[in-house]
């Protein structure tokens, strides 16, 4: 990938030529087109992890309430609920997602993987999958290169942004993402990886960006929680060897041609979907009588 690849196809034709695992073109993309040094890429993946970590402990032990009052520390409802729907591993898994996409609503520190608006699937998928399956630093970090190379491609053939493809572009992506570094850090070989990502694909299809009061909290953090439980569930199913039958780049073609149908009330505009609800336009319109009231204190 020292030049980026157009698809997955030519992605895995060039790890077969070369023998190289599938992080390996990611990062030689980074160190040719961005012109970085290895070492400082490592240092980097690092430090962003880190900054994923963080995040995931600052939603579950500081408060979390937006300024809009549509964030009231969720993560902390979850991870503390009595009742375990499928056992304490899903119910961290969304706590720990659903903690670091509330750090990003509160204005805190935290890494978009690939947008701020799906910025608590990737954190609360790796952080997750080092506890349970205690995966080496390095492991983690190949695997965040990975899903680099997933947004890559999925950005060049569709898109990444709500306000181009709706939420599937973003929140979609992020799932895509941390399914290919779920089966990468399992032990995963490139072709069950790339089903993993069709699969994700395949069950976010069509998804629609509809931020009330045209902040990214609601639905947005909760979607974030649902589709860190899809990457695992698209992980598993590809590690199985079940096919998702459709190739991935088809699938990715597929996800660009939605988005470019959707219409705008549905990519980022607030003006459909769950943001053009009755009970979504007067907590608008209570938000705007806050930011007035704010702007009028400060002058």
């Amino acid at each position: 990938m020292s030049i980026l690849f157009d698809s997955f196809q030519e992605w895995k034709e060039a790890c077969e030529r070369t023998q190289a695992p599938p992080w390996k073109p990611v990062l030689e993309y980074e160190i040719v087109q961005k012109n970085r040094e290895e070492s400082f890429i490592w240092e980097k993946l690092e430090q962003a992890y880190a900054v994923m970590k963080d995040a995931v402990q600052t939603g579950l032990t500081e408060d979390m309430t937006s300024f809009s009052g549509m964030v009231k520390n969720g993560a902390k409802k979850v991870i503390n609920s009595p009742i375990s729907v499928l056992g304490p591993q899903f119910q961290k898994l969304i706590a720990y997602s659903l903690a670091a996409k509330e750090v990003n609503s509160c204005m805190g520190r935290i890494v978009a993987a690939p947008t701020a608006g799906a910025s608590g699937i990737m954190p609360g998928v790796l952080v997750m999958m080092e506890e349970l399956h205690e995966i080496e630093p390095r492991k983690l970090h190949e695997g965040m290169l990975v899903s680099a190379g997933i947004a890559l491609i999925i950005e060049k053939r569709a898109s990444i942004a709500g306000a181009v493809g709706g939420c599937q572009a973003e929140t979609g992506t992020a799932a895509a993402m941390a399914a290919g570094a779920i089966v990468y850090t399992l032990g995963g070989d490139l072709e069950t990886i790339f089903e993993s990502v069709a699969i994700t694909i395949m069950n976010m299809l069509g998804l629609i960006c509809d931020p009330v009061a045209g902040l990214v909290e609601v639905p947005c953090v909760k979607r974030n929680g649902s589709a860190a439980v899809i990457a695992f569930a698209s992980a598993q199913i590809a590690l199985a060897g079940d096919s998702a039958m459709i190739p991935v780049d088809e699938v990715i073609d597929a996800m660009g041609e939605v988005g470019a149908s959707m219409e705008d009330k549905y990519k980022e505009t607030a003006l459909g979907g769950i943001a053009n609800t009755p009970t979504a336009r007067e907590i608008e319109a209570r938000v705007l009588v806050q930011e007035a009231e704010q702007v009028e204190e400060e002058i």
